[in-house]
């Protein structure tokens, strides 16, 4: 078969990418194998170029991967680790590549992880799929044509966001398409569990990263029509009468060890308006529900309710207290993991709301261990929204922040979906379509993070599910704000 790849590396350690090198050299469809970095970190094998550029991620390396390939696909990969290709892996992507017309492939793999083999399936590329996490292994199979078209369009000069904006380029114009099947094994150094990784991108220390990630998502929304202009309409608070002017919402099962904390830290609150809160206890046998009684005995506030559906996940529960007649004009988000860090959270969120003339409002967090200690990264404040371009970000980044609070008139017509992930991010999405989301920078809640936590440690099925719900809530919003933008 004709030779129809030229690949390109990273540069890395030196014994890594030799293995890297003769894993490539030795197909029979690589033409040419290339070397990418700031400067050759050894003698490179021969029939082997080295190119010097900033980095893989920058644009810089991506134009000169454009300019240098002259066959038919460009593979990158994009790991400094060895990599190991399964049998006539390069011949089925190459085929797949060929026979759906793909601008990019990329397939399911195996994972090598503190020396144990394991699959590794990723997931289908969506309209929606704008992280710029989103997994598709380290081996991205290009038609050269489309990578160079969507290279030759990049105006900004990215360090970081270079390979993301490709991504969103080529797609465009063509599909990104998944062979699910194990083609390779590639080698995986971080061996945090699930809920060590999620906040990466909130870290203070990766700013520089998002802001340009930002960029180039926000680019590529005003490409395809999906990007929103900050022009927002004005709320009116004063539709419909309600018994109180907030309630706290706690969906609450099995939560026997935390849930009095955060019932607690809501009866030490001080404002000066009327409040209460409604717990949804959906069904608990861990003894949440006699505790909750008991409590509901001690303060009249507490609205316990147990719903008579036993289909209900984290949504329905919501949707039960938002249309409880007990409930407030505003609803406010308390998990029953966590607790409010001072007695004004309530007072301070109602006046966010009048201040900023806004929908829904998001807080910040503190992230501490179950002894209520601060752990890493601290403080999640979620700087990357902005009033004027955070409803276009939000598209992109995994999650809006907390705690969330609504206006409920507009909660109740939107509605929350009814499922335990994702939830609070759907509804932040189609409420930011229209209206402005009002922030508050300062911590408002100690978020505890233990073994208990739902998405602590999540095996690779249960993180791909989360992450194609996810990216579904994307779609189905980025549709609907492009036909927005087409009337």
């Amino acid at each position: 078969m004709e030779k129809k790849i030229t690949c390109f590396v990273p540069a890395g350690n030196v014994a890594d990418l030799e293995r890297t090198l003769n894993e490539l050299m030795n197909q029979p469809l690589v033409e040419t194998v290339m070397v990418l970095g700031n400067e050759p970190s050894a003698e490179l094998p021969k029939g082997v170029t080295f190119v010097e550029v900033p980095s893989l991620q920058s644009t810089q390396g991506i134009k000169a991967i454009a300019g240098l390939s002259h066959t038919t696909h460009t593979l990158i990969y994009t790991k400094t680790l060895p990599l190991r290709l399964g049998a006539y892996a390069l011949e089925r992507l190459m085929q797949v590549a060929f026979d759906t017309k793909a601008g990019m492939v990329y397939s399911d793999h195996y994972q090598v992880k503190e020396g144990a083999l394991s699959p590794l399936p990723v997931i289908d590329y969506q309209e929606g799929s704008l992280r710029d996490d989103f997994n598709f292994g380290s081996v991205l199979l290009f038609q050269t044509q489309a990578l160079k078209e969507a290279a030759s369009g990049m105006k900004e000069k990215f360090e970081f966001a270079g390979l993301y904006d490709l991504r969103l380029r080529v797609s465009q114009k063509n599909f990104l398409f998944r062979v699910p099947e194990y083609l390779y094994t590639e080698q995986e150094a971080d061996t945090r569990r699930s809920g060590e990784k999620m906040f990466d991108y909130v870290d203070p220390r990766n700013r520089a990263v998002q802001i340009e990630m930002e960029k180039a998502c926000t680019a590529h929304l005003k490409a395809i029509g999906g990007y929103l202009k900050p022009k927002f309409k004005p709320v009116q608070f004063d539709e419909g009468e309600f018994p109180v002017e907030a309630s706290v919402i706690i969906p609450v099962r099995n939560r026997i060890k935390t849930v009095e904390d955060a019932v607690r830290s809501v009866f030490m609150q001080k404002a000066n308006f009327k409040f209460n809160l409604i717990v949804v206890d959906n069904h608990s046998t861990d003894g949440t529900t006699e505790l909750l009684k008991k409590l509901a005995a001690e303060d009249s506030r507490l609205v316990h309710v147990i719903p008579q559906r036993n289909d209900l996940g984290i949504g329905g529960c919501w949707n039960e207290g938002v249309f409880h007649p007990e409930c407030g004009k505003f609803a406010i988000q308390l998990d029953s993991d966590d607790l409010y860090i001072d007695d004004s959270v309530v007072q301070r969120i109602v006046h966010a709301f009048y201040e900023q003339n806004c929908a829904m409002v998001v807080g910040s967090y503190q992230m501490v261990n179950f002894k209520l200690e601060e752990i890493p990264p601290g403080l999640i404040d979620h700087r990357e929204w902005t009033p004027d371009n955070g409803r276009n970000n939000a598209l992109r980044i995994n999650g809006l922040g907390a705690p969330r609070a609504f206006y409920t008139p507009v909660l109740r017509n939107i509605r929350v979906p009814n499922v335990s992930y994702g939830e609070d991010y759907a509804v932040g999405l189609a409420i930011s379509r229209h209206y402005q989301i009002g922030r508050i920078y300062e911590p408002l809640y100690l978020c505890r993070r233990w073994d208990d936590n739902t998405d602590a440690s999540l095996d690779i099925g249960k993180m791909n599910a989360h992450n194609t719900y996810k990216d579904r809530i994307r779609t189905i919003e980025l549709w609907a704000r492009m036909a927005m933008n087409r009337k």
